[in-house]
């Protein structure tokens, strides 16, 4: 039974660090004070263009990007689709065909003054793998890659959940979007005229496009292995009304980027042509405020897209599509109501929490046909989805889903699980192996499965060297993964390497949850395993530096080594020494110790979020600065929250009430993101974060408080019953947590588990302008931790 002591008042030190820390973490501006205005519905306040721009505030992006390139936006899309839907309809402004891109290949980027085209299935948006393209085009035109531009008017462009809608100045056309789960809608309003034309064409591979008829365009994308479309190859577009005229196109044969003279094959009047960019073009006759409809499915075969248009479009009922779009959206985001808040900190919130739900992309429904990991056609006999990004939305994104949507959870497991059998490993992401903390987090939450199913793929990953855990059995046999500097890349950012240091994190953190999945099913011996292994980020973290380090196949650290510096695959993976170091979210407790205790540990934490941001090397990733932390990509994004275990949440508060302020939205345009939004990470952090709560470990069932931004927020969990919080004299200034109940209890911890709130929860807080020190101060109510806490 735990010994309750009289807490002692701070110190002048403490108050001094105190008095420093909220110098450090200035308000929200009295203009952001909550506005009167009515409250719209959910639906209406998610603003897709939310995430499409990079900040725009030099001291927030760091040194990114490098001379010639674009910073790095959030890459989210502005298009019409469903939940989790593989299909969408949308815009695309960047060529990027001819175009360096940031990062993962985006389709569209606010600042881009011409759009080129429109997409709506044959691969998601994201990555700009979408076909074919569409554009509607008034006057002469150009065989792609070099598509023919059209300045639009920004005030005219329309994002909602399920419909976009633009307005091309350069061809006074309109262009509106929406979809259906297995098709998308285009509806264009050309000006009077008979030099109306619409262009569809397979981009850089291309394939073989048809024109059938008078009304229709169908066509078969090239193979792309591993890439090509989950829902089909084939295409089929069928056009509202008949075309006056048509013919075919393609790139010449010969250089991809080539120009000029001879550089293209047009041919008019003919039915069919394959190639590189191979496409149609089909002559209209136009009147003013006459639309034309274009409809259009993607398929395993010819038959089966046309089979989804019969059965998801069967009228030309635009308006039908899209408020049947909507509905769907308000069914989803009316799960989570809120009051209070600022109009901008509504819109973000909705918005965030509309993109929380990019990913895992759905392949088939039960019943419908897909194309499996090794290229099977079969029939679904669930809802089956497509991977889950581990490394980006594992760390979050997965948490959200489990609270609010548990028969998904459950289908995407079993998705993750069938993968897994047909690939003989379970998936993994990037540097680190993560699935574990899908089950794991799932189990905890209590939605019932296979588990054990589950874990014979999951150990095989840890255990099995020829499996696709990179550089296992040396993590194995040393306890920790070598570095090296890559040859032929002699300076920052290091490219190319091996991450070893944040790889023996990332393994270290998997190993955890291993060792409890492993006991919770009965299986000691790999538990007592796992669990030794999961002590493994201790051997890269060098005490005489306080950081983590990489080191030489012989056990010697590296040197030198500058903590500030952001290497990409050298010892740590897209992040510097500085926001590597608290990748142990399993064992806060174990680092604090490490660092030399709690007061060090927050003199550690404090400078990390003070120390100005002026590396040699640059990181396209690291945008969204707070001194060394980086919001804008994934390894140390649950830093904030980490006070919890040292006795000093009210800088977590503090610190994420600031990030939510001037690292979202906080451009010209208002739509900014810190970064890549990676298919929903980055937003679900915002989504949760301006909820009052965040999961530091998603495969744990703790949630560490923040600052809520609005002064009562309800969200429904998948059993039916509600999470509340309530935060009494919420305000820009008031984001301290003064006092705390939980379903009436006086709650002093500065977290609480899913067991608190499982069964309906309401946490009840008192806001301040000034922190309470002594709320959740105390080392019994830090929360748990891999190590027990020292003495």
């Amino acid at each position: 039974m735990p010994i309750h002591r009289r807490r002692p008042a701070p110190s002048v030190t403490a108050l001094g660090a105190m008095a420093a820390m909220m110098a450090l973490i200035p308000l929200a501006p009295i203009s952001a004070q909550r506005s009167p205005a009515a409250v719209k519905p959910p639906v209406e306040e998610a603003d897709p263009l939310v995430g499409t721009a990079p900040l725009d505030r030099p001291e927030l992006i760091g040194n990114a990007p490098p001379p010639g390139e674009p910073t790095y936006s959030g890459i989210t899309s502005p298009g019409a689709r469903l939940p989790n839907s593989s299909v969408e309809a949308a815009p695309v402004n960047v060529n990027v065909e001819l175009t360096y891109p940031t990062g993962v290949a985006t389709p569209y980027h606010y600042p881009s003054p011409t759009m080129i085209g429109f997409t709506g299935g044959g691969g998601p948006a994201y990555g700009a793998r979408a076909q074919p393209v569409i554009m509607p085009v008034v006057g002469d035109w150009t065989v792609p890659p070099v598509y023919t531009q059209a300045y639009y008017d920004k005030a005219k462009e329309v994002a909602r959940p399920g419909y976009y809608s633009v307005y091309l100045d350069t061809f006074s056309t309109r262009v509106e979007l929406t979809a259906t789960q297995w098709t998308s809608l285009m509806r264009f309003t050309f000006p009077t005229g008979d030099r109306s034309h619409v262009l569809v064409n397979l981009p850089g591979r291309g394939g073989e496009v048809e024109v059938v008829g008078d009304r229709v365009v169908r066509g078969i994308a090239a193979e792309r292995g591993r890439d090509d479309a989950r829902d089909g190859r084939y295409f089929v577009a069928e056009f509202s009304r008949p075309f006056r005229a048509y013919g075919t196109f393609r790139k010449s044969p010969g250089d991809a980027r080539g120009y000029g003279i001879g550089d293209k094959d047009v041919a008019p009047d003919a039915r069919r042509m394959s190639g590189s960019f191979a496409g149609a073009y089909l002559d209209l006759t136009t009147r003013q405020d006459e639309p034309v409809l274009v409809r259009m499915a993607h398929g395993q075969s010819f038959a089966e897209a046309e089979q989804r248009l019969r059965a998801e479009q069967p009228r030309w009922d635009f308006d039908g599509v899209r408020n049947a779009a909507r509905d769907t959206w308000a069914a989803l985001l009316d799960r989570v109501q809120v009051s209070g808040g600022t109009a901008k900190q509504r819109k973000l919130f909705y918005s965030t929490l509309f993109q929380s739900f990019a990913s895992p992309r759905l392949l088939a429904r039960k019943g419908e046909r897909f194309t499996d990991t090794n290229g099977t056609i079969r029939t679904a006999t669930y809802d089956r989805y497509g991977p889950v990004p581990f490394w980006d939305t594992g760390r979050n994104q997965i948490v959200l889903l489990e609270l609010m949507e548990p028969e998904l959870i459950r289908n995407v497991m079993q998705s993750e699980l069938d993968m897994a059998r047909e690939r003989g490993y379970m998936n993994t992401s990037f540097h680190g192996d993560n699935a574990v903390f899908l089950y794991l987090g799932a189990m905890k939450r209590g939605i019932p499965f296979d588990y054990a199913a589950a874990y014979d793929y999951l150990r095989r990953n840890a255990t099995d060297s020829k499996g696709p855990r990179g550089y296992l059995a040396e993590y194995q046999r040393n306890g920790w993964i070598a570095d090296e500097i890559p040859s032929g890349n002699p300076s920052p950012p290091y490219a190319g390497g091996k991450a070893g240091a944040a790889t023996t994190l990332e393994y270290a953190w998997d190993d955890h949850a291993m060792a409890d999945l492993a006991e919770r099913l009965g299986k000691p011996d790999d538990a007592r395993l796992f669990r030794t292994r999961a002590a493994n980020w201790r051997n890269v973290f060098d005490p005489s530096t306080g950081f983590v380090r990489g080191r030489t196949a012989d056990g010697k650290w590296i040197a030198p080594f500058d903590p500030q510096e952001p290497y990409y695959n050298f010892m740590m993976k897209e992040a510097s020494g500085w926001s590597t170091l608290w990748l142990v979210p399993q064992d806060v407790q174990g680092l604090a110790t490490a660092l030399g205790g709690r007061a060090r540990f927050n003199a550690k934490l404090d400078r990390f979020f003070a120390t100005p941001y002026h590396p040699t090397g640059i990181c396209r990733d690291c945008t969204g600065m707070i001194g060394q932390y980086v919001q804008g990509n994934q390894p140390d994004q649950h830093a904030p929250y980490l006070y919890a275990w040292s006795g000093q949440p009210w800088k977590t508060q503090a610190l994420t009430r600031r990030i939510l302020d001037t690292l979202y939205g906080s451009d010209a345009s208002g739509y900014g993101y810190p970064g890549m939004d990676d298919q929903g990470a980055t937003s679900s952090w915002y989504a949760l974060t301006a909820m009052g709560f965040y999961p530091v470990d998603p495969s744990s069932d703790v949630y560490v408080i923040g600052s809520p931004v609005f002064d009562r927020m309800a969200l429904q969990l998948g059993n039916g019953r509600t999470l509340e919080i309530v935060a009494r004299g919420n305000s820009p200034t008031n984001v301290y947590i003064q006092s705390a109940r939980l379903n009436g209890r006086p709650w002093t911890k500065p977290w609480f588990s899913h067991a608190d709130i499982k069964d309906g929860a309401r946490l009840e807080l008192t806001m301040g302008p000034k922190p309470n020190v002594a709320w959740g101060s105390a080392p019994a109510d830090a929360p748990p931790a891999m190590s027990p806490p020292a003495h």
